[in-house]
């Protein structure tokens, strides 16, 4: 009997130890390579490519940056934030320009990186460009998700780009990708759709999403009166917090700011826990 009771209590106390230890943290695997010093992972989520690249060392809650579309470009805010603890990542669905294709794809990305390896529950988001349609449209859909967003030149209606139909040059071509990957019949509907980005910004404005959107105000690629302007004047009268940064007489690029510090500085302010 007494061997029998030993034998038991140390059955129990096996599985109240094994409770009680930490589970192995998982680690992101597919091919890896150098990114300007740190490891970066691509491997595939939802038949999609996709990248990760991880800090040395993460910050509390495991923080992380969500690129919509060029990763890799004007890298130093990246850097900076690897620094930081951050990780950063990338999903490639190109010439899906934001459609709801491609924020199902985001959808399941998203549940990878928060179930399964255990980011943040809110992305600080990225969005480049078209970039902007990527984030913007995944953002509405998801505004729970989303710590921030950093927009840099950001298309936020297509009608504007690739459609051309307001001040910008426009793109004929990607105003084609438009219509098939949305699923257009006609140009007349596409012109009529009332859920591009600068038409649903309340779900963010009541989840309290800051924005920051850098533009040069010479952009003729992207206007900004007809992309960062609108956002800036609804946002604010739906009670949103934005940022503008003006960069007088710069076209569509360069992107970003000659010291990205304002940037850096943004995401580490609204992704960060809050010391209490």
């Amino acid at each position: 009997m007494r061997r029998a009771s030993a034998v038991a209590w140390f059955g129990l106390f096996s599985v109240v130890f094994a409770a009680a230890m930490p589970a192995a943290e998982v680690q992101f695997g597919g091919q890896v390579s150098d990114w300007n010093g740190y490891e970066k992972h691509d491997f595939e989520v939802d038949g999609r490519p996709v990248l990760v690249v991880t800090p040395r060392a993460a910050a509390p809650g495991k923080p992380w940056v969500w690129h919509g579309e060029f990763f890799g470009h004007r890298p130093a805010p990246d850097i900076a934030l690897l620094g930081k603890g951050f990780h950063i990542v990338y999903m490639q669905v190109p010439d899906m320009l934001g459609c709801p294709k491609a924020v199902a794809h985001w959808n399941a990305f998203y549940q990878e990186l928060t179930s399964r390896y255990g980011l943040a529950k809110k992305a600080a988001l990225v969005g480049l460009s078209r970039g902007g349609l990527y984030c913007y449209n995944w953002a509405i859909a998801n505004p729970d998700k989303v710590a921030c967003i950093y927009a840099d030149a950001p298309v936020c209606d297509f009608k504007s780009w690739p459609g051309g139909k307001g001040k910008g040059k426009g793109s004929p071509g990607d105003w084609q990708l438009v219509m098939k990957q949305y699923g257009f019949a006609t140009e007349a509907e596409a012109l009529a759709y009332p859920d591009n980005p600068i038409d649903r910004l309340e779900p963010l404005a009541k989840a309290h999403v800051p924005l920051l959107h850098v533009f040069g105000d010479a952009d003729d690629v992207v206007p900004w009166d007809e992309n960062t302007g609108i956002i800036a004047d609804r946002y604010r009268k739906l009670g949103g917090e934005i940022v503008l940064i003006r960069k007088p007489g710069i076209g569509h690029h360069p992107h970003g700011l000659d010291d990205s510090t304002p940037i850096v500085n943004f995401i580490l302010q609204h992704s960060l826990p809050v010391d209490k």
